[in-house]
């Protein structure tokens, strides 16, 4: 056999093996990332949310997962508060008085929720780093802080799709909202998981 074709079949090979290697290593990451978004309520948003970050070298662990559901709904919201904030200055004080007060009362909504899912971010970031005596406080921070953001998302969508804002405008801070509120709901899943496994662990450890 010609050595030029025999160098051909060489990289062939290894071209196909690295192939063969990058889908296993996709598989294993999907398969991973699934199982942690099996308790979530919106799967679909939960694995496309979370799939980017896991990869054969370094699988993210729950508490990882949380904290990236958790940042991604902050930036969502950032991005939701932004555009209310661009529809209530396009419209007029005066000729609008009922849109306009639709909108700067969901502004302060979002800002609250922001707030809160900011402040979740944070204590999620603490949790394991003070010691465990402090985790259920951690704990129950966090929970309350996404809740609460969860129903300041869901205020907001009420006071705004009622007959005052124009269709098109309600359809795109609708379909914002909408995201904002299911990835807070993933979070939420996602960080029950993680202290779930926490606990089980630590059970473990120590019978």
């Amino acid at each position: 056999m010609a050595p030029q074709m025999i160098f051909s079949l060489l990289i062939l090979s290894l071209t196909i093996f690295g192939f063969l290697g990058a889908v296993e290593s996709r598989s294993r990451a999907r398969t991973y990332i699934e199982a942690q978004c099996r308790t979530t309520l919106y799967f679909d948003l939960c694995v496309k949310t979370l799939l980017p970050y896991a990869n054969k070298d370094e699988l993210p662990s729950p508490q990882k997962l949380a904290q990236i559901s958790l940042t991604t709904c902050l930036a969502k919201t950032r991005f939701t508060k932004a555009y209310v904030d661009m529809v209530a200055k396009s419209l007029n004080k005066t000729k609008n008085p009922g849109e306009y007060q639709a909108l700067e009362d969901c502004l302060h909504q979002i800002n609250n929720g922001m707030n809160q899912i900011t402040l979740s971010v944070k204590e999620l970031q603490q949790m394991g780093k003070d010691g465990e005596e402090k985790f259920s406080w951690h704990e129950s921070n966090v929970q309350s802080w996404i809740s609460a953001a969860l129903t300041d998302t869901t205020t907001c969508m009420d006071g705004i799709l009622g007959d005052e804002i124009g269709s098109k405008k309600k359809i795109m801070i609708k379909a914002r909202f909408l995201n904002v509120k299911q990835l807070a709901s993933n979070s939420i899943a996602l960080f029950t998981r993680f202290t779930a496994r926490h606990r089980a662990s630590r059970a473990i450890k120590n019978p």
